[in-house]
């Protein structure tokens, strides 16, 4: 399956919330796409079905592709800790997550983007794997040569979301990854829980 570069309205209305952000087609039709997506005449679903959605859905959140989200759920069950924590945990970690976190891109799409044109800094060296698993204390910066970019300056402008494992420094353009999130400051509505048993089936 290749990533996923359709209309992210359908894809918000298919899970009946705004997965990727604040969305006006998504409030005139909060109903799930298609031509029977309006009516109430839907039975219910099994087990299984509402696992996989959830899944999908918190594949779609961060910007994951199937094998990529299999080995990051194999990782958190390795690692210690509750597993399905460990797992958002991981995926909060990402740098393309981190750089839509700090404000520097309006979205994770557009997050990937930045980080895959080479204009992020991790520890002053330039990372463009948005995969890329941060650690604490890793500091994260625009390149000197990219923070006049229109895309980012437009961003930083709109900034107004501030989380507590995260610092950013308007001036010098750089914030740090102070720690690794807990699971009640991750906004994200996901059972993780449902996660761990689809994948423990």
């Amino acid at each position: 399956m290749a990533r996923y570069r359709g209309p992210q309205t359908k894809i918000a209305r298919k899970f009946g919330e705004a997965i990727f952000g604040e969305d006006k087609s998504f409030e005139k039709r909060n109903y799930p796409p298609g031509q029977h997506g309006n009516s109430r005449r839907r039975g219910k679903k099994s087990e299984y079905a509402v696992q996989l959605q959830e899944k999908q859905k918190a594949k779609y959140t961060y910007g994951i592709l199937e094998r990529q989200f299999r080995n990051i759920f194999e990782k958190a069950s390795a690692s210690k800790g509750i597993t399905g924590e460990v797992l958002l945990q991981l995926c909060e970690s990402r740098l393309d997550n981190v750089v839509y976190r700090m404000g520097v891109s309006p979205s994770r799409r557009a997050a990937r983007q930045i980080v895959n044109h080479r204009h992020i800094t991790v520890n002053g060296e330039v990372v463009n794997i948005p995969s890329y698993f941060l650690k604490k204390g890793d500091v994260v910066a625009i390149r000197e040569k990219s923070k006049s970019l229109e895309v980012i300056e437009n961003s930083l402008a709109n900034r107004n979301n501030v989380y507590e494992w995260l610092t950013w420094n308007d001036e010098t353009k750089q914030g740090t990854f102070v720690k690794v999130p807990e699971r009640v400051q991750i906004p994200e509505n996901i059972n993780e829980q449902l996660i761990v048993e689809l994948y423990s089936k």
